[in-house]
């Protein structure tokens, strides 16, 4: 696919407001989006798409949903640098780093085949008062991305976030199951009926949160599913 040349605007408007890589800092070139060159190559990959039904972030799901294969694009670790991709889609109000991740993510995994066979692609859902206070799903914003480099459909209001007791990230492994135990609903399944869902995450940790999201998915009937999300916490 031939680049499309920079046109005069985007190189004045890069001259006034220059863009700034999310993990270095520095000064991203006219050609950079959201993240240099030298820190995209750096981001510590999983390669899980090479192995997407037996790696450790699939695991975490076997027999507890009817999984067909994960992988997550880099191991997020908390206050490191390559964090801030996350950090800044989810606190910071940069939903554009969503798409720009997604495109990425969906470009190296086509490679491996990660795709073949997925029908519809669901974003876990925020409650809307959490939606509302942020403006943006960022589960949703790296769906887009995907989505254009697939052409794989997205599908919102399947399931909904009935409730939200805070954030997963400090609590322990059996305090994050109880913590999203009943907190997603089941909306409108028709649409994914004997389907196989893509469902994408920003970060997995325990998987407590897709787990409760898959279950409730899978009650449309003949659901399959497969995971994706940009980081896998390290354990």
């Amino acid at each position: 696919m031939a680049k499309k040349p920079i046109s005069f605007w985007h190189r004045l408007l890069d001259l006034i407001s220059p863009q700034l890589c999310v993990v270095c800092g520095k000064r991203l070139s006219a050609v950079e989006n959201v993240i240099c060159i030298s820190c995209n190559l750096k981001l510590p990959r999983t390669d899980f798409s090479k192995n997407p039904y037996e790696n450790e972030m699939a695991k975490l799901f076997w027999g507890q949903i009817p999984i067909e294969r994960a992988a997550a694009f880099f191991y997020y670790e908390s206050h490191s640098k390559t964090a801030n991709v996350i950090y800044k889609l989810k606190y910071k109000s940069h939903p554009e780093i969503g798409p720009v991740m997604g495109r990425k993510v969906a470009v190296e995994f086509q490679r491996d085949n990660f795709f073949d066979g997925i029908d519809g692609i669901v974003p876990v859902p925020l409650t809307r008062e959490r939606f509302r206070r942020r403006g943006y799903n960022q589960s949703e914003e790296i769906a887009k991305g995907i989505n254009e480099m697939t052409g794989i459909p997205i599908y919102t209001g399947i399931v909904k976030r009935t409730v939200f007791k805070g954030s997963q990230t400090r609590r322990r492994r059996w305090e994050r199951q109880e913590n999203v135990e009943y907190a997603f609903s089941l909306v409108d399944g028709e649409p994914i009926i004997g389907k196989h869902i893509l469902l994408i995450d920003d970060v997995v940790t325990t998987g407590a949160t897709i787990i409760a999201c898959a279950k409730e998915l899978c009650k449309a009937g003949g659901v399959r599913i497969s995971i994706l999300s940009l980081g896998l916490a390290k354990s």
